[in-house]
């Protein structure tokens, strides 16, 4: 059984072959990179069904004058292992392969026409305990890669080496270890996301100095709910955005943070035991604009010296603390402070009282908080003052 499915392709039951017609070989990147970024927003959005797999689904997303190229999303999930590997259309630009029971994945897995243009591929929940260090090596073109709810207990070194990755999803596997050299690649700077949450991690390797390949461009990194008791050391990573939610640390002191300067979010909520804030301890997060230390019912207060060093913090957020309210003295030290909440649903707000006559120049300005419970606002109705 034949069908067309694309101006020079047929697919004969269940695999993509060229027409008699098709003299040139396959492309060997998506056909939106091929396109000028005003000229496919202008022509795309029609989406159709085409012929698939048997069990899986393919959506079809056209572009261009005529509609002369098309990029698919093939989902073929929950079919179970048999279904790998599996033929795809080649302008395949995404592929689930979620929930499938799928226990290995190597090269020969992820090989074949269409595989080597993808742009996205899940994994996720599946019962992969391991992955092969060149399995990913021939997508080319990979740029999200979603692996969460499996077992893996191990990541080879330089994993994604082949791949431009702009996010890598991890979340939720058995991992006690991981080199942060496992997430380099080639993709000439691109901003990487890194979910990590939900692990086993008691340790994270540094890139190590003088390697043949650059640190990996890692700007968001998700640490939440591992097993890490301190701040682990990502110098040399541009960070932009930190969790480590729900980490047992036990100190954060001086140091911690050294390298990350460029570091603008940081989430430090919940964190399991009794955590410790040092003075000085966020000396180094001089760029720092959001501070989220909520959730932590047994953190004590240290001194204003804590939040030292934090000249761009914009906000706070310690509700669920036992943190009072910050005294109006220690919002000096905070010059670019905005908000804080405190409390539940309180929500308190820098005011600057100049007073009647304008201030000397060497005087300080009166700064005060305004704090306002947000649930009462909110039951009192939108119109009520």
């Amino acid at each position: 059984m034949s069908c067309l499915v694309g101006k020079d392709q047929l697919v004969w039951g269940a695999y993509c072959h060229p027409s008699p017609v098709a003299l040139f070989p396959a492309p060997t990147m998506p056909w939106s990179l091929l396109l000028p970024p005003l000229l496919l927003l202008a022509v795309s959005g029609a989406q159709t069904t085409r012929p698939c797999f048997p069990g899986c689904q393919c959506e079809v997303e056209t572009f261009g004058l005529f509609d002369s190229f098309s990029l698919t999303r093939v989902d073929c999930s929950s079919l179970g292992p048999h279904i790998v590997p599996v033929p795809i259309p080649l302008d395949t630009a995404h592929l689930d392969l979620s929930s499938n029971r799928l226990e290995a994945v190597n090269e020969s897995v992820l090989a074949g026409p269409g595989y080597t243009t993808l742009a996205g591929l899940d994994l996720s929940h599946n019962l992969l305990t391991s992955i092969s260090p060149t399995a990913f090596s021939r997508l080319r073109y990979l740029e999200s890669l979603d692996i969460s709810h499996n077992g893996l207990a191990a990541l080879p070194a330089e994993s994604f080496t082949s791949s431009p990755l702009s996010d890598v999803n991890l979340s939720h596997n058995q991992l006690r270890e991981v080199s942060v050299s496992a997430f380099t690649s080639h993709g000439q700077g691109r901003a990487l996301h890194v979910d990590l949450s939900h692990n086993l991690l008691h340790r994270l390797v540094p890139h190590p100095v003088g390697a043949s390949l650059p640190a990996p461009a890692i700007q968001s990194l998700n640490l939440a709910w591992n097993r890490l008791r301190s701040v682990p050391d990502l110098r040399d990573l541009p960070l932009r955005y930190l969790s480590l939610d729900g980490n047992p640390l036990a100190i954060v002191g001086p140091g911690a943070f050294r390298g990350l300067e460029g570091l603008t979010h940081l989430s430090l909520g919940s964190l399991q035991g009794l955590p410790r804030l040092a003075p000085y301890g966020f000396r180094e997060l001089q760029g720092l604009q959001v501070l989220d230390l909520s959730g932590n019912a047994k953190l004590k207060w240290a001194g204003p010296e804590v939040f030292s060093g934090l000249d761009s913090l914009q906000e706070l957020d310690l509700s669920g603390t036992g943190l009072v309210p910050l005294p109006e003295m220690l919002l000096l030290r905070l010059p670019a402070l905005q908000s804080i909440s405190v409390g539940q649903g309180v929500q308190c707000r820098r005011l600057v009282r100049e007073g009647s006559y304008p201030r000397q120049p060497s005087s300080s300005p009166k700064v005060a908080l305004h704090c306002v419970d947000t649930r009462e606002r909110a039951a009192k109705g939108p119109n009520a003052l």
